[in-house]
């Protein structure tokens, strides 16, 4: 019964967030007067489809994505397509699905907080402070108590660690409370590319005692809270992938199938955390979505650009056309290696949680 529901959450965001992304290329295509001659949820084969207009609305039977078809998205001899409109018209349909899903976490995010949730209180305390750290040269000694980071309160290690990951390389100030009780402040840089096993500041920490208090935020606290979350958490993605490109870290690549598990973990929190987690799941389609590869919509979005450096001059429409192809075909054997790995890892007991 567990793992039914888990599936029957996992496909209902899923749908969510597809639909979210799809209904802002079919909106900001429909009022720029390109034809849109399908909008599907799922991909095919049909299980269910009606027409209204000139548009199919379909339902498919693989719901792992959506899609919205539209007239001559390569070609630009059909007076109403997508390769017929202006350079920019173009762009901004092409980045409509993604913005979407970039604008729906500040929603979820304000429900979230909106809805009653359990939250952890504690003090949170220094362990251990690695030698030459950031935290060592701050003067930080084990025993320490965070009290805040540049005037945010620390009321648990989340707070700490989403504060100080938001700062990388920039100066922070810590107020603290030392063993002897007496309050001072600490003033470090947090790393991009710590030592192994010694974390950004170089501090170990814990939360001795934990408390558990349930809170909920009215509608006029969480809109603006919901937009900082959101705000915060993209900068935590853009931080994240840059330390991909330093060599900081390794992406962390799971597929449906473990996102799935992951769902079912999740949900073990209640509706705020789910609301949370399908926020970041937005995030991360919408953001992934614009990577300049081919079959997304990043993609064709630099076909685009490469058409503007060459001063109009278009790729041959059946070359682009076969480029997204083997692109599509080559991201769905990436998803099919990545859902291997998933299986496997599920069946040795593993979470891609860490």
């Amino acid at each position: 019964m567990e793992a039914i529901l888990t599936i029957l959450v996992f496909l209902f965001i899923l749908i969510v967030l597809v639909l979210a992304h799809e209904l802002g290329h079919f909106a900001t295509a429909k009022l720029s007067g390109v034809k849109v001659e399908e909008f599907g949820i799922g991909f095919p084969p049909r299980l269910v489809a009606f027409k209204r207009g000139e548009t199919v609305y379909s339902l498919n039977a693989v719901p792992l994505g959506g899609f919205t078809k539209m007239a001559g998205e390569e070609d630009p001899s059909h007076p109403r397509s997508l390769a017929s409109q202006k350079r920019p018209t173009r762009i901004l349909i092409l980045c409509a699905g993604s913005l979407m899903n970039l604008i729906l976490p500040f929603l979820l995010f304000t429900i979230a907080l909106m809805v009653p949730h359990e939250v952890p209180f504690g003090e949170v305390v220094v362990t251990g402070v690695s030698p030459d750290s950031p935290a060592a040269q701050a003067g930080l000694a084990e025993g320490d108590v965070f009290l805040s980071i540049n005037g945010r309160p620390i009321n648990n290690t989340v707070d700490l660690s989403r504060n100080v990951a938001l700062n990388l390389g920039q100066e922070v100030t810590f107020e603290i409370k030392k063993a002897d009780g007496t309050t001072g402040t600490a003033k470090l840089v947090p790393r991009w590319q710590p030592p192994p096993e010694q974390g950004a500041m170089g501090v170990g920490i814990s939360m001795p005692e934990v408390t558990w208090v349930r809170q909920s935020e009215p509608f006029w606290q969480a809109i603006p809270d919901g937009f900082t979350t959101s705000v915060e958490t993209f900068v935590l993605y853009k931080n994240e992938i840059l330390k991909w490109f330093i060599g900081a870290s390794a992406p962390a690549v799971v597929g449906p199938v473990g996102i799935a598990q992951m769902t079912g973990e999740v949900i073990q929190g209640g509706l705020s955390p789910l609301l949370q987690f399908a926020a970041f799941l937005s995030l991360s389609l919408g953001i992934i979505n614009l990577f300049p590869l081919p079959a997304l919509d990043g993609g064709r979005i630099a076909f685009v650009v490469l058409e503007w450096l060459r001063r109009g001059k278009r790729i041959d429409p059946k070359k682009e056309g076969l480029v997204h192809l083997i692109g599509f075909i080559l991201l769905i054997a990436v998803i099919l290696l990545v859902t291997y790995n998933d299986i496997i890892r599920i069946a040795s007991g593993g979470s891609p949680i860490p």
